[in-house]
């Protein structure tokens, strides 16, 4: 069975020592479209989502994210996809983008869906010294600012925080082991990245088969 190997660099935790991040692998699963049931049950998380109370803490902690992007002099994603989501609904790719959306919306934190077979090797959160460069989604260059937070595997960036994941970890209709991965950016506690973390799991699990790992927060 594949297991994750996960680590944090010294210059993570000197600068960012209380910040979590944490991740939950699906194994063996598969990535259709709409599977059966799957339309109603974004809908019921959907109506959870929209309630006042609750969206009012989801908008809250997208600020704290949105604030820290800004920091870099970026603009953060998520508040654009929580006006569009309230709106209209969550979107449909397949169930891993699916669900990737409904946790980061759901429990208004920062989400990546990754082919975890794509990795070369563990992973290491780390703190950039800027100038670095990787190949973002549709073979975009990204270049890192010093600061920035990065996700490596044992080859290269695999994630820039504030601008994306990368190519080449891209889940696809082929993929079988997912890796739902969540930041945490300085006011954002672990808990609601277990909240977004085992949602995703759930729903990829239940409407995509395979098996989902425990969720795990360092």
């Amino acid at each position: 069975m594949p297991d994750v190997r996960f680590s944090k660099s010294r210059p993570y935790r000197e600068r960012y020592p209380e910040v979590p991040f944490g991740f939950v692998l699906v194994t063996g699963c598969q990535n259709p479209v709409n599977p059966p049931g799957f339309d109603q049950y974004k809908r019921k998380k959907l109506r959870r989502m929209r309630s006042r109370a609750t969206l009012a803490e989801i908008e809250a902690r997208i600020g704290v994210y949105d604030r820290f992007f800004r920091g870099f002099g970026y603009a953060c994603p998520l508040p654009g996809h929580l006006k569009r989501t309230v709106n209209s609904g969550f979107p449909r790719y397949n169930i891993m983008v699916d669900a990737h959306f409904m946790a980061e919306m759901c429990a208004g934190i920062l989400v990546a869906a990754a082919d975890f077979q794509r990795f070369d090797g563990g992973l290491t959160l780390d703190v950039s010294e800027g100038s670095e460069t990787c190949e973002g989604m549709g073979g975009r260059t990204m270049t890192t600012r010093a600061g920035e937070i990065v996700l490596r595997d044992e080859k290269e960036i695999v994630c820039v925080l504030c601008q994306g994941a990368d190519e080449k970890t891209r889940v696809t209709e082929r993929t079988q082991d997912v890796l739902f991965y969540a930041y945490a950016v300085p006011g954002i506690d672990a808990q609601h990245l277990e909240t977004g973390l085992a949602l995703a799991g759930e729903a990829v699990s239940r409407f995509g088969g395979g098996a989902c790992r425990e969720v795990r927060i360092f």
